[in-house]
């Protein structure tokens, strides 16, 4: 695995044909990305794709090192078409979110819902260790 730092000022890694540009990881295949968000509240970090059209079970997490990866499959229609405009794409997806500092992923949750596949990785809750005196 290497890292540089990129013009923009952000720290870019690649480990075998991915590369991290500060969270949101491009992996280099002939799979497309879903739009990914991935943001923070007080309790946890949430990663966020818009994919509709699925099923809970067309979906995989997995981590891998320090990284998230979501992938599936999005089925086309078996029916026949002559597209006039494509932008709805179809088959493999994946992206790969690199996991935040401070991410407690044995206690990570998902959920599919309205065309969005919801990521919970809870924070890890400091410990607080008391002074005896």
């Amino acid at each position: 695995m290497s890292s540089r730092l990129s013009d923009a000022g952000k720290t870019e890694l690649s480990l075998a044909g991915i590369r991290a540009i500060g969270w949101q990881v491009s992996v280099h295949s002939y799979a497309w990305s879903p739009p990914t968000d991935v943001f923070e509240t007080d309790a946890s970090f949430i990663v966020r794709l818009e994919v509709a059209g699925m099923r809970q079970s067309d979906f995989s997490i997995d981590v891998e090192e320090n990284f998230l990866i979501i992938s599936g499959t999005r089925s086309e229609s078996p029916e026949r078409r002559t597209y006039h405009q494509m932008e709805i794409r179809f088959g493999e997806f994946s992206t790969a979110i690199e996991i935040p500092v401070g991410a407690d992923v044995s206690k990570a949750e998902a959920d599919y819902e309205d065309g969005f596949l919801n990521v919970v990785l809870p924070k890890i809750k400091p410990t607080i260790i008391n002074i005896k005196g």
